[in-house]
């Protein structure tokens, strides 16, 4: 017994096994090999390596922002005069990543909590006190049918909000020419690199003449209203009459075995919903948002409502920084050699299926052995 053992463990350590390989002169199976091993090697070095970089180790960014809209508009509606800046038009007013600049709206002067008939819009139609059950709708009605207007009275804020006619143009189409400031930074924590869109070119001068343009100015944090919404296919007309949402990204795709100077940001501007110019059957259009200001006069509180119309910008930042690292490249290798594989998969299902002389090659692969039968001893 511990002659075998001694055997089998001298066999294990100290011989070693190869594979057995065959020599086949065939000129179209070659070719096809070497088709498929250049395809594979065009993979790995074009896709993988230079356009994927799988030698680089990969990290997302963690991001904030920080806005600022200026800019003055001067509205005249029946010979009263208002000026509009920031404080008026944007919501809300703390700088947020995601914000609504008011482009038009419907203002209800002086309602104050009282009875009054619903609006004769057609969809509330009464002859008789007996339509106007209390309770019966969302409106809190009180079971008399106002004969003027064929509708019925409820407790409400009064007048009711008449939304019928949305202004046309928008009341503040000057709201294009409003100005965007735009503060981000970003941090790659597995690096520790921290950066900012306003890059090394970008100083305090070129800030102050700066406006973004995609060709021109392409790193210029200011941004134009107009622009924002022609950039992104809506038509600024129309959003602005009816309101909409842009997504604004602030893209980074950095290469940190390059100089940290070439990491910079790339804008780019989505339309979201809304009005754009093939929106035009689609039913609720446009975005808008109702709030109130509230005063007391005579001692009898009253509000002025507004619904607002508007464009909603959403700053979304996307980062991923790439850096050479041995891991991910020793991966990529890797399973790069152990695709060239497949180009020997097909070339055996070639020889062994379908050329003229497969069992020449079949014997050739494959060494079959019997183990011959013991013959009895004689007594």
């Amino acid at each position: 017994m511990k002659p075998q053992i001694k055997i089998i463990l001298s066999n294990f350590f100290f011989e070693y096994e190869t594979p057995r390989q065959v020599l086949v002169r065939n000129k179209k199976v070659a070719v096809a090999c070497r088709i498929i091993q250049m395809g594979v090697l065009g993979y790995i070095i074009g896709w993988v390596f230079m356009y994927e970089k799988g030698y680089h180790a990969i990290d997302t960014a963690i991001g904030s922002v920080f806005t600022k809209m200026k800019g003055v508009s001067l509205t005249n509606i029946s010979g009263e005069e208002r000026i509009w800046d920031a404080a008026d038009f944007v919501f809300p007013e703390q700088g947020a990543s995601s914000f609504v600049v008011m482009t038009n709206y419907i203002a209800t002067v002086g309602q104050q909590q009282d009875k009054c008939p619903e609006l004769p819009d057609g969809k509330n139609k009464c002859t008789t006190d007996k339509d106007c059950d209390k309770g019966k709708y969302k409106r809190q009605m009180t079971g008399r049918c106002i004969s003027n207007t064929s509708t019925c009275e409820i407790y409400s804020w009064c007048p009711v909000e008449d939304d019928r006619q949305i202004p046309d143009p928008a009341i503040l189409l000057t709201s294009e020419n409003y100005t965007l400031f735009i503060k981000n930074s970003i941090t790659f924590p597995h690096f520790n690199v921290v950066r900012s869109n306003l890059v090394e070119s970008v100083n305090q001068s070129y800030i102050n003449t700066c406006l973004y343009h995609p060709k021109t100015d392409p790193l210029c944090p200011i941004f134009r209203l107009g622009d924002i919404v022609e950039l992104s296919g809506f038509s600024f007309s129309e959003i602005a009459r009816l309101g909409g949402a842009i997504g604004l990204l602030i893209d980074w795709d950095c290469n940190l075995d390059l100089s940290i100077r070439h990491c910079e940001p790339k804008y780019e501007f989505y339309g979201l919903y809304g009005t754009g110019r093939n929106d035009k059957e689609k039913p609720s259009l446009g975005y808008n948002f109702r709030y109130a200001k509230y005063y007391v006069e005579k001692g009898v509180e009253k509000r002025t409502l507004m619904k607002v119309f508007g464009v909603r910008i959403d700053i979304i930042v996307n980062g991923r920084a790439g850096k050479f690292d041995i891991i991910p490249t020793l991966t990529a290798i890797g399973s790069g050699v152990g695709i060239f594989g497949v180009a020997t998969v097909v070339c055996d299902l070639l020889l062994l299926h379908f050329v003229t002389k497969k069992d020449f090659y079949k014997n050739m692969k494959f060494k079959h052995t019997e183990i011959p039968e013991e013959t009895p001893a004689l007594p």
